[in-house]
Order: structure tokens, then C-alpha cells, then sequence
């Protein structure tokens, strides 16, 4: 498997998915202070609002985002779920079962490819742990001086499935030093892999940096949904994977790597960098 991938036939049902896409665009259609009331608490990751903001100087992406965590369910804070439009917090419940599904299923593949057991690439994945993220980048006549997401891999994530909510081109994948546009596919997900899985898997799959362009006449919106790794688990090479060859990454254990990570983020620097034995 190559990434980031375009995955059909995944069977997530058609009206989900349409249902997903209309609550979400009903969302962002809110007046702004309505969405306000479910802004990010400062130094917050989860509501409304644009994350790793650090100073009011900061060149911010032109969008507008939403991010709560869905799973673990006892991890939720309701507080930051929208109610507006009435059914969306039903559809992102429906929806968060069916990409819990869908990952599964994934890792079960990689597993295989690897030749390592199933179980001990989703012991990593403990709960699957899960959050997902809404995205809405207005048009801007000026797009050329604007990005809609600046370039990054997924660092806190270990995979990642994108659905682009409309036919509006916009996400680029970096390749041999150019920036190739990824066509929306209606109905499929971009499968993307995280700087965890990179590390996981010691480098058999890439962590693929990537970019959201703006478009100067139309909306684009997708949904980004995230794995992470479990709380209390270690962030480094299976040893299923390994079987006596080299290491390319240390070993932390996951509040370690969140911590880094975070403090990667606010310096620009990379969190594979950091872990990568030289």
C-alpha cells in the first residue's frame, strides 16, 4: 500500500456520508458567534478554531476548523460537539463507528504486508483512539498569497482518512520535490499515513507531507478523521517488525512523544527528525 491512497468500496453507507456533508456545511454556515460558543479553551486542542495559534503576529491558514475527539467514547467533551444543525452530533456519532470500522480493517492489511501479527499492531491502537477534524476553506480572489493549510505531515496521528465533502480541488501531496494535486474522488477516502505509523513501522511506510491550497472563486470543505496511538502505549519500532535488523527510530513512550510533538509544532520542527537514529 502506497500513500496517501484512494480507498473505495470501504462500504461506509452513501447517505451517511451526504448526511455528513450537509450537516457539516450547515455548521460552517453559522454566524460567528454562534460558532464561537464552541471555541477552543485557550491552549485547547478541541471546538472551534485554528490550533497552535501562539501569538496574534501569527500568519494564520485561511480556513476555519472544527476538531473534537470521538473516540475513546469516555474521553468526549460534549461541550465542544456542535447542535447545530440538530442532527450533526447523531452523524458524527454514526460516522466516527464506521471509520473506527474502516481503520481496522486497514491495520489488519498493513499487518499482513508487514508480515507481523495483527495483534501487535493494534495492541498500539488499544480503543482506537480517534478524533476527527472539519475543514472549510472560504474562496479568496487573492489565492496565491493565501494557504488553506500549511505544509505538514500528520504528526500526532498515525492514519489518517480524508473525505472531500465537495469537487473543489485543493489538496496537494508532496512527490520527489513537487507538489502533485490529489483529484476528488466522490465517495472515497484519502488514506494518509501518520509519523506514528512511520515510526510503528520503521519506516516501511512513509509519512507523506501534504498541503491545502485555496481555490478564488469556490468553498472546499473536507472531514479529516485521525488514529492515534494509545495513552499509556510506547512510540517506536515493533519488535514484530524488526526481527534483529536496525532500528531507524528510538523508543518514547507516547506522553513523551505528545509532549515533543507539541513542542515540535510551536519550534517548526520535525518529530521524526527528533527520532530518527542517525
Amino acid at each position: 500500500m502506497f500513500f496517501p491512497a484512494k480507498l473505495i468500496n470501504h462500504q461506509v453507507p452513501d447517505d451517511l456520508i451526504e448526511q455528513l456533508k450537509s450537516d457539516m456545511a450547515d455548521y460552517f454556515k453559522l454566524p460567528l458567534e454562534e460558532k464561537k460558543s464552541f471555541a477552543q479553551l485557550p491552549d485547547g486542542l478541541q471546538g472551534y478554531g485554528q490550533a497552535f495559534v501562539v501569538s496574534e503576529d501569527q500568519k494564520l491558514d485561511w480556513a476555519d476548523m472544527h476538531f473534537v475527539i470521538t473516540r475513546p467514547v469516555h474521553q468526549r467533551n460534549m461541550r465542544f460537539w456542535p447542535t447545530r444543525p440538530p442532527s450533526f452530533r447523531g452523524t458524527l456519532e454514526r460516522y466516527s463507528v464506521e471509520a473506527k470500522r474502516v481503520a481496522s480493517i486497514l491495520l489488519a492489511v498493513m499487518a499482513e504486508s508487514l508480515e507481523v501479527a495483527e495483534e501487535e499492531l493494534m495492541e498500539a491502537f488499544e480503543g482506537m483512539p480517534q478524533g476527527i477534524r472539519m475543514n472549510y476553506y472560504p474562496p479568496c480572489r487573492e489565492s496565491g498569497k493565501v494557504v488553506g493549510l500549511s505544509p505538514h505531515t500528520d504528526g500526532a496521528s498515525s492514519l489518517t482518512l480524508l473525505l472531500q465533502a465537495n469537487d473543489v480541488n485543493g489538496l496537494q501531496v508532496k512527490h520527489e520535490g513537487l507538489w502533485v494535486p490529489v483529484e476528488p474522488l466522490p465517495g472515497a477516502f484519502i488514506v494518509n499515513a501518520g509519523d506514528i505509523l512511520e515510526i510503528l513501522t520503521n519506516g516501511n511506510y512513509k509519512s507523506g507531507e501534504h498541503r491545502a491550497m485555496i481555490n478564488p472563486n469556490k468553498e472546499r470543505l473536507s472531514i479529516a478523521t485521525f488514529l492515534f496511538a494509545k495513552d499509556d502505549g510506547q512510540i517506536g519500532p515493533l519488535p514484530g517488525i524488526m526481527k534483529g535488523g536496525k532500528e531507524n527510530f528510538i523508543t518514547w513512550s507516547y506522553k513523551e512523544y505528545q509532549k515533543s510533538f507539541y513542542t515540535s509544532k510551536l519550534d517548526g520542527a520535525s518529530i521524526l527528525e527528533k527520532m530518527k537514529i542517525n
